[in-house]
């Protein structure tokens, strides 16, 4: 399945904005499911530095600088991706989920360190005890992770409120956890915290979601929006978990990038000098071509 992306990003400012500098996560990844057939990102004003490189984690990033005065920054991604349905393990047939924490508390082989880093806290999923009472229940002995990590998702997506209005990107983990409210970053990061306070890793995906409307309702241009999700760790690959959505992602889940929570893949984070008040529109289209 093919599919065309874009992503619009609008900053209106008060006042004048002397310069502003911003680093860019918008660039999607090529996956053993997806390939990325073309990307391109379009600054307005035109920026005096475009840097492309890739992070720590191996996601591409644009590091951009505006010096032009300007009220209104726009940054427009656009992209063509290929996506395959992943083969996803039977959750049954999965290692117990015991095995898979000791594995990577003892971390002996080389290759599991850049999986482990993953287990641990980060700045926007500490380390709490409010997340392993909240999965304890879930993980009994010698319950297959992938089956034990589909159980809590699926815990999230019917306890859980979806609501938009019940917290902002900063809004900390465990209050959205302690209000069982929030929207997918809250819910991803919910279920991110329960499954590393059990040692196990688990981390954060950046992407999309192809949306349908309503039966006998037109498509609305730019109506859809970014989405995240989580990955868990099986033993030999990591397995995508949606608890808004209550699925395992497959076609429809579009990938951009991943980290240790929201903080490492933001899409779009900077600072400005001068600028006054600003306000923010995000305008996405995911279409299937």
């Amino acid at each position: 399945m093919r599919y065309a992306l874009t992503h619009i990003t609008t900053y209106h400012y008060q006042e004048a904005v002397a310069a502003s500098h911003n680093l860019v996560h918008l660039g999607p990844r090529d996956l053993a499911h997806q390939r990325v057939l073309g990307h391109h990102l379009l600054v307005s004003p035109e920026p005096t530095v475009f840097h492309r490189s890739r992070d720590y984690f191996g996601n591409h990033v644009a590091t951009i600088t505006v010096q032009t005065p300007h009220r209104e920054l726009v940054v427009t991604a656009s992209s063509t991706i290929e996506r395959t349905v992943p083969e996803t393990p039977n959750p049954r047939a999965t290692p117990p989920w015991e095995a898979i924490a000791d594995c990577v508390r003892r971390a002996e082989q080389m290759e599991l360190l850049p999986v482990v880093e993953y287990a641990y806290p980060s700045a926007m999923v500490p380390a709490d005890s409010a997340f392993s009472e909240f999965a304890r229940a879930i993980f009994t002995p010698e319950r297959p992770i992938l089956e034990a990590a589909a159980a809590l998702s699926h815990r999230i997506h019917t306890e859980f409120t979806y609501d938009s209005d019940a917290t902002t990107v900063t809004t900390p983990v465990l209050e959205a956890l302690a209000r069982r409210r929030g929207v997918c970053q809250d819910f991803t990061l919910v279920l991110i915290g329960a499954l590393r306070a059990l040692g196990l890793p688990a981390r954060y995906v950046s992407g999309y979601l192809e949306t349908s409307p309503p039966a006998g309702r037109a498509r609305l241009i730019g109506s859809d929006a970014s989405h995240a999700w989580a990955q868990v760790w099986c033993g030999d690959d990591w397995v995508d978990l949606d608890p808004t959505n209550d699925c395992l992602p497959a076609e429809r889940h579009l990938t951009l990038g991943f980290g240790r929570d929201f903080a490492d893949v933001s899409p779009l984070r900077g600072m400005i000098l001068g600028g006054g008040a600003a306000t923010v529109r995000v305008a996405v289209d995911v279409v299937r071509i």
